[in-house]
């Protein structure tokens, strides 16, 4: 299933220039964010758990995986040149596959690194809160990674709607309304954080059976209808 053609193509076009600034600079903000509190506050594991919770997960892990989401398969759509990769001999599920490996691993690494490297920073791993944190992100950097690839592949405004999804229904909704957040992302992952870190810094909404089924039943589902409808993607000729 997975293809080492079309996962080069792919890490070439999310890691290019100016996808590369914009992945570069939002840890590099949580990092500094990181710094300053320390400076100033000293560590503390509650104020760690708060940083970590309400910009890396909440705010930078979704925006990562917008960029990295949508960016592995978008922009061919938009441009005509995915026409290159549906003529090659190569099934398309797999197509969808490969780059939804790209996308994860691109996530995976300007999301949860940064995000132990902030919790080393902040209180340097006390109560477990930078390990339970960059769990968090490794889950929801799959979930999201499957979701954004979807939008990718189904809309040609799929960063608006990433955007919109990342910055209004995680941030906000999801973290304010109590309905919103048994369907978000972040509270999935927070649950399995909550498992990992110390008594009362980290609390869920969604309970870690339903969080683990939810994380995993929306990251495979999201994967195979991105493949089907690639597989509706017809070339000139085809018909």
């Amino acid at each position: 299933m997975y293809n080492p053609t079309v996962a080069r193509l792919t890490y070439r076009a999310l890691l290019g220039r100016r996808r590369a600034l914009i992945l570069f600079l939002l840890p590099a903000f949580l990092l500094l964010i990181a710094a300053a509190v320390r400076m100033f506050n000293g560590a503390d594991d509650q104020v760690a758990a708060d940083v970590l919770g309400g910009f890396a997960l909440a705010t930078m892990v979704p925006l990562i995986g917008v960029i990295a989401g949508t960016g592995a398969i978008g922009p061919e759509i938009d441009d005509g040149s995915i026409v290159y990769l549906l003529s090659k001999p190569v099934k398309r599920p797999s197509i969808i596959f490969t780059k939804l490996i790209v996308a994860i691993a691109v996530t995976m690494v300007f999301s949860a690194v940064p995000t132990f490297l902030a919790g080393m920073i902040l209180n340097g791993n006390g109560q477990q809160v930078a390990v339970a944190y960059t769990v968090a992100a490794l889950v929801a950097s799959i979930a999201y990674s499957a979701l954004f690839l979807l939008l990718g592949t189904v809309s040609r405004h799929a960063v608006v709607i990433g955007l919109v999804y990342a910055l209004v229904w995680e941030a906000l909704f999801g973290s304010l309304i109590s309905g919103a957040k048994t369907l978000s992302v972040q509270q999935w992952a927070l649950a399995v954080a909550q498992k990992v870190s110390g008594e009362g810094l980290v609390s869920s909404e969604v309970g870690l059976p339903a969080a683990v089924a939810l994380l995993v039943g929306v990251t495979v589902l999201a994967t195979w209808y991105a493949g089907q409808k690639l597989r509706t993607l017809k070339l000139a000729g085809e018909e």
